[in-house]
């Protein structure tokens, strides 16, 4: 009787092994008893992940972290929307953030992460992204995984070939999709054609604390600018930027800016415009755009106003700008570690081009031109031609790299990842993604240094992959291990919003440095109460501001009266605990803002405008402790006629 039931124990084993590699697709049989993906997915519990992945947000206007190779999400870093979680632009402190030219801006749509790099390697230190919608770039400390910085792009419109750094993150850059009148003035639509123009924007880095500034914007014909890509090792010093709509059509784009045989890359010499500027060249034009900085002493952000930029006209810095015939409306501009291939991959295209930087450098020493465009050189095709992968697939889009010679594509019509050798241009693998992938990301593939074990496609559309959820069903990324000559597909996992690209580094250049706290001696808050002695309620006419404290598991006060139907309460918050991942919450009934919650030794505020009288709770929101549910207060709400004065009170 043991000997069956060990056997049918051990058939049973089998079988589920087999299923669970097969789940439910019969394609996959004949490789589950070769491999078992759940294995090279699995992280065990208490052991970490590899990877980070920073996934972007698209439409939510986030960016979320995720490790790989399990596809765990670890958090959702607010950048550009409101995120009532972590009362990010909800409180006062964040909420300067989102401030711009036209206002407070609470969302965006957020598409292209890149992380900065020393020597071309990634370093962990920041991640750049761009916001498409209303113009901007921000800047993530990974010590915090916190949004420390906003610049708004003046003279832009869809920030999207942005933003991608250069080797040493000597720049930021942010090109505009649509091209504008610049300056914006009231003017014809049917006038588009040499009037509106295209501003490509280099922002500067400050190598001690990754801050940005507008060092220059060159004023580009008015394509439309797709995305880009800094130039790696031999082509250091230059920018790629893919463009389409070279026609200048304003209406019925899907026909009318599919004329031309073939589009551009527009290859810019940065390096020769900031000589040009640092010797005094370039028009400063008046506009106006925010700079958005956040403080780890105050706990704050302020917001600046700017009123103007430096802008460059390409005809003004002969040498310096080019344009490189692509076909045709290529969308994905990929430079390989190297820096000698420019990928330019047009949707329309049957074949892959690539572009030779050595051949480039040729053909503009030898002025192998092929007339202008708007005065800016247009090179041979065939001169800076290095070769084309001929077809591959159907729609290619983004081209990422593994450092051992291959390029990896994604497909969009086709629906595939298909690897190919750099120099002899011969395909060597595809892998299904099964719905229109859009993006993928090698960890480092955009870098001279990829870590080439896995690649992440990010597909548009998702359908029987998951459980559905009504009409819109969860937006789908998936794994390959790429560490074999064949590609293998390990896991799907759902992701935030619509991501479009994503980057990836090892763990070990983050989590050393993650910050656990925020020490309270050094809080700079100018509400901060770093100890229950420092409570106190004060009122500035119809202003009341409450310094209040919270730790396990009380507040300080935790009993207020004397507030007024009409008063404007500001709640200055401070967490006491210096203990790593000890946050706690704080919400307030009738609050129109969110809750807070307030990492150790951070202070955060909020506004409550009571309308009502009676006797309101607040109370901790996030679970601290056994005694969570007893961390509460009162707060007694007078007729404005009143004339109770303040008291306030921990206990009797």
């Amino acid at each position: 009787m043991k000997k069956i039931l060990n056997s049918s124990i051990g058939f049973l084993i089998i079988a589920l092994t087999f299923a669970s590699c097969n789940n439910g697709d019969s394609s996959k049989s004949n490789s589950a008893l070769s491999s078992n993906a759940a294995e090279k997915v699995y992280v065990a519990p208490g052991q970490h992940d590899e990877f980070y992945a920073f996934i972007s947000g698209g439409f939510s206007g986030q960016l979320s972290v995720y490790g790989l190779p399990s596809g765990r999400l670890f958090k959702v870093i607010p950048v550009f929307s409101q995120d009532a979680e972590k009362a990010y632009g909800y409180n006062e402190e964040t909420s300067p953030m989102l401030n711009t030219s036209h206002g407070f801006i609470p969302w965006d749509d957020s598409h292209h992460p890149d992380i900065s790099q020393t020597n071309g390697e990634l370093d962990g230190r920041y991640i750049y992204i761009n916001a498409n919608n209303t113009p901007r770039i921000a800047k993530i400390d990974l010590t915090t995984f916190e949004t420390t910085e906003i610049i708004e792009i003046p003279n832009s419109a869809g920030n999207h070939s942005s933003s991608f750094v250069t080797e040493n993150t000597e720049y930021v850059v942010a090109g505009t999709r649509f091209s504008v009148p610049i300056p914006q003035k009231d003017m014809s639509i049917k006038d588009y054609k040499g009037n509106f123009k295209g501003a490509l924007s280099f922002l500067k880095v400050n190598p001690d604390n990754g801050e940005m500034s507008i060092k220059f914007q060159i004023l580009m014909p008015g394509f439309n600018y797709d995305l880009s890509h800094p130039g790696r090792g031999k082509s250091h010093g230059w920018f790629f930027f893919t463009t389409y709509n070279t026609e200048e059509a304003n209406s019925l784009l899907e026909v009318n800016a599919s004329q031309n045989d073939k589009d551009f890359i527009a290859a810019i010499n940065w390096k020769k415009i900031e000589e040009y500027v640092n010797n005094g060249g370039g028009t400063k034009m008046p506009t106006n755009y925010a700079h958005n900085v956040y403080s780890d002493e105050t706990h704050s952000a302020t917001s600046t106003m700017i009123k103007e930029v430096l802008t460059i006209n390409p005809i003004d810095v002969p040498g310096a700008v080019f344009l490189l015939p692509t076909p045709k409306s290529p969308h994905g501009c990929d430079v390989d570690p190297t820096g000698e291939y420019i990928v330019g991959n047009g949707k329309l295209s049957a074949n892959l081009t690539v572009h030779s930087f050595t051949k480039m450098q040729d053909a503009i020493a030898n002025k192998k031109f092929d007339g202008d465009a708007y005065g800016i050189p247009i090179l041979k095709f065939e001169d800076v031609l290095a070769g084309s992968v001929e077809q591959p697939g159907l729609g290619p889009l983004h081209t990422e790299f593994d450092g051992k010679g291959n390029a990896y594509t994604t497909f969009f019509i086709s629906s595939e990842v298909v690897k190919w050798k750099l120099g002899t241009w011969e395909v060597i693998d595809r892998k299904p993604t099964y719905y229109s992938v859009g993006h993928l990301m090698i960890p480092g593939g955009n870098s001279a240094k990829p870590f080439g074990k896995y690649v992440v496609a990010m597909n548009k559309i998702t359908k029987d992959r998951y459980l559905p959820t009504g009409p819109e069903v969860t937006q789908s990324a998936q794994l390959y291990d790429i560490s074999g000559d064949k590609m293998e597909l390990l896991l799907d996992f759902p992701t935030i919003g619509e991501p479009h690209y994503a980057a990836g580094c090892p763990a070990s250049l983050i989590e050393g440095n993650s910050k656990k706290l925020y020490k309270l001696a050094e809080n700079k808050h100018p509400y901060a109460a770093k100890s229950d002695a420092d409570t106190k309620v004060v009122r500035n006419g119809k202003e009341v501001h409450i310094q209040m404290t919270m730790i396990r598991s009380h507040f300080s006060p935790d009993n207020i009266e004397g507030i007024k139907v009409g008063d404007k309460v500001y709640f200055h918050v401070t967490n006491l605990e210096q203990d790593y991942d000890v946050p706690h919450g704080i919400a307030m009934i009738g609050a129109n803002t969110s809750e807070l919650l307030i990492m150790p030794g951070q202070t955060e505020t909020f506004i409550w405008e009571p309308k009502q009288v009676g006797v309101w709770p607040f109370y901790c929101t996030d679970f601290c402790s056994a005694l969570h549910q007893e961390m509460q207060g009162y707060i007694r709400v007078s007729p404005a006629s009143s004339n109770l004065e303040l008291s306030w009170s921990l206990g009797e």
